[in-house]
């Protein structure tokens, strides 16, 4: 079964940086594209990005297009969200999730973070 954990989460001031985790485990994520998620209070849950495992490329949601980064580490099955320039809108919880690639079904999620940006 595969399972997500989220990690990194907190308070920083507007201007600031993040970076979120997301260890994923039970898979070989090969055929996988692993996806960050946020739903900011009172609104539904937004696209921020997504990096597909085998080749390494993303792609970006237009709201953090050139502030935030997705990677990810191979050997230890982890992805990451670098998050530069935070404003307060950027204020929400954060999930990862995947889905095999050739699928429109984000099958997995994992149980958030909250991210708190202050003016």
């Amino acid at each position: 079964q595969v399972r997500l954990v989220e990690s990194g989460g907190g308070l920083v001031q507007a201007g600031g940086s993040l970076r979120l985790s997301c260890a994923a485990s039970g898979s070989t994520f090969s055929r996988y594209d692993m996806g960050w998620f946020r739903q900011r209070p009172g609104k539904e849950r937004e696209f921020v990005g997504r990096i597909n495992w085998s080749s390494g490329v993303t792609y970006y949601g237009d709201s953090v297009k050139g502030r935030f980064t997705i990677s990810r580490d191979l050997a230890n099955n982890t992805v990451f969200l670098q998050m530069n320039s935070l404003k307060p809108e950027d204020t929400a919880v954060y999930y990862c999730a995947c889905k095999i690639t050739y699928r429109s079904t984000w099958a997995y999620w994992g149980q958030g973070t909250q991210v708190t940006v202050s003016s």
